[in-house]
């Protein structure tokens, strides 16, 4: 019964971090409005495999050490948050171009291996979502923790984010949705890309 509730209560806190605001969901929507729903998934791999990572240098110890090295965060920080300013910028200048529903983009979409790693790099270089790992192994999952229960709780939280992006994506795919999206995707990319400007400027401030 102690595993299960265990097992519960981090399924809830994960799925309530993952599905607030942040630079996944604003990448996952860049992504699946700009290219297709096929690149929208395959970022979202991209972010599980980001949180499988997380987990790993959790597991392994490695989050203490970074909270603890003002200089190792620091470069997380402004990797993260220049990689950020980068997209952004990126979807801030691109320019419009028409959507052909219901048919394969295969001249603009990108690679899957492209959409895997911009998934990837957004969750890595995220330094809050090392922070809330920190705070979930140290406070919510003890050392004494079983093996399989770890194992069980790591696999719920990497399949937790795949499948909410894969359905972010899915959604934003839809007929209706993207001929919303062609006729205003230049609104769309410039507010995007603002976001994503503005999210890393918010992380490479220092915090009051």
């Amino acid at each position: 019964m102690e595993h299960l509730a265990l097992i519960g209560t981090v399924t809830v806190i994960h799925l309530l971090a993952v599905i607030s605001p942040g630079p996944d969901f604003i990448m996952a929507c860049r992504n699946s409005l700009t290219y297709s729903r096929k690149t929208g998934i395959w970022t979202a791999i991209g972010f599980g495999l980001g949180i499988a990572t997380h987990i790993f240098y959790s597991l392994a110890g490695l989050a203490l050490i970074i909270s603890r090295s003002i200089l190792l965060f620091s470069v997380i920080k402004f990797l993260g948050a220049g990689y950020l300013i980068y997209i952004g910028l990126k979807s801030v200048l691109s320019k419009s171009s028409k959507i052909e529903l219901g048919e394969e983009r295969k001249k603009e979409d990108i690679t899957r291996f492209a959409a895997v790693r911009i998934g990837f790099l957004t969750n890595m270089l995220n330094p809050k979502v090392t922070l809330f790992f920190l705070s979930l192994f140290t406070f919510v999952i003890s050392p004494k923790t079983p093996l399989l229960i770890m194992g069980i709780v790591s696999a719920i939280m990497i399949i937790d984010t795949m499948l909410w992006f894969s359905l972010v994506a899915v959604f934003l795919t839809q007929k209706r949705t993207r001929s919303i999206f062609e006729r205003f995707q230049g609104v769309f990319n410039k507010t995007l890309g603002g976001l994503l400007i503005a999210l890393g400027v918010r992380v490479a401030l220092p915090e009051k």
